[in-house]
């Protein structure tokens, strides 16, 4: 048996693996979806239109945005009368914090990832910019003439795989716009950006010093659709796992006679219940609602526990509520659903899909809401047989048929 020498070939090479480990795990935030929730519609992880960062960088369908992005960083080289050289200088200093925040290896030279970083951060910046301040847009700005663009390109930017490390956004912003260089304008030019994707208005400052911590793009929509009562906890409450609560879809509970009504005010996912009658926010679903809902939920799913993964109990939730497309028709008539796809099925599919192999949170935040209904359900039930014994069972005709 060979013993462990110095130039063992199996020391040499374990050494450097451990050598090039980074420091701490914990700074990977970028990750590509898994396989398990992948292969449910692997399409709505996919860019359309943009890449932004690497993950995706040099995809043949996507080479005609570059052209968008250098033109980008022109005009605002043009427009501030600098040189070029003090963007370079600025992401190289953030080279190495940003590799380490891809959990997957980064297959690009230095020069390749600073330039990447420039122009993607560039683009993202200066595209939010010229959404909320439209006398930035230049007549032949293509990205801003086109409404179907626009839309796509909130949906890429929403992407679990597409994403900038904040840091780096917020240091371009800087370079950018250096009058109003504060962390409150650049959430708040990112929340209007991405307005009308499950996003309503938010004031920057209600996160809180949450903002500080904000990783990429993707968890600045999270924590921006968070209710108000769970955006003001520190940490997701500490309870134990409960049994997973059965509720009977929505055509069944209108039997038992619950009603379903539009909560006009309030957030996407303040769903309540009382006296037979359940108040749900309005949901407008179109061609980028589930490439929305999945990236949010493969967003909780690679969170830690401190993250509330309010999105994946919301389709948890639905799930449950919508069985088939009769379901989706009540909810559509009490304009609580809004079908701007057309097809009912196509509705009840999405949700029935979606929280495939994905865990909730240890609370899951709709229990409360869905014991509510089974209790009111089992009354109903109980109300009813007894409404039959006193009716039926005691009536003179059957009495006398069991006495013969």
């Amino acid at each position: 048996m060979q013993t462990n020498q110095p130039d063992d070939n199996v020391l040499v090479v374990l050494t450097d693996k451990l050598n090039g480990l980074s420091p701490s795990l914990s700074e990977r935030c970028i990750f590509k979806v898994h396989n398990h929730l992948r292969e449910a519609n692997e399409k709505v992880y996919e860019p359309e239109l943009v890449s932004i960062g690497p993950y995706h960088r040099g995809k043949d369908k996507l080479q005609m945005m570059e052209e968008h992005k250098l033109c980008y960083l022109r005009l605002v080289l043009q427009r501030k009368n600098e040189n070029l050289a003090k963007y370079v200088s600025a992401m190289r200093s953030l080279e190495e914090e940003a590799r380490k925040c891809y959990a997957e290896p980064v297959e690009l030279g230095s020069d390749q990832f600073v330039e990447m970083l420039i122009l993607d951060s560039c683009f993202v910046v200066e595209l939010m910019r010229k959404y909320e301040m439209g006398n930035l847009i230049e007549e032949n700005d293509n990205v801003f003439n086109m409404d179907w663009m626009i839309s796509n390109l909130q949906r890429d930017l929403m992407l679990f795989e597409n994403q900038l490390p904040f840091v780096v956004i917020r240091k371009m912003f800087g370079l950018i716009e250096e009058k109003m260089n504060n962390r409150h304008f650049l959430i708040y030019l990112a929340l209007r950006f991405f307005r009308g994707l499950l996003v309503k208005s938010v004031a920057p400052q209600a996160l809180g010093e949450s903002d500080s911590s904000i990783k990429h793009l993707l968890e600045l929509v999270h924590e921006g659709v968070l209710p108000l009562h769970l955006r003001q906890r520190s940490n997701v409450e500490a309870a134990e796992m409960k049994e997973f609560l059965y509720m009977p879809c929505a055509s069944k509970l209108a039997e038992a006679g619950v009603k379903f009504e539009k909560l006009a005010e309030g957030n996407l996912f303040d769903i309540t219940f009382k006296n037979g009658v359940m108040s749900i926010p309005p949901l407008r679903i179109e061609n980028r609602t589930e490439s929305v809902f999945r990236n949010l939920i493969a967003f909780e799913q690679y969170s830690d526990d401190n993250c509330y993964k309010i999105v994946t109990e919301y389709a948890s939730f639905m799930d449950r509520l919508i069985d088939t497309p009769k379901d989706v028709e009540i909810l559509s008539t009490r304009g609580i659903v809004h079908n701007w796809l057309g097809d009912d099925e196509v509705i009840s599919n999405m949700f029935n899909k979606m929280v495939l192999s994905t865990v909730s949170s240890k609370h899951f935040i709709y229990d409360d809401v869905c014991n509510q209904v089974n209790i009111y359900c089992n009354r109903r039930m109980n109300r009813w047989m007894a409404k039959l014994k006193r009716d039926y069972l005691n009536s003179p005709c059957l009495l006398g048929l069991s006495s013969l």
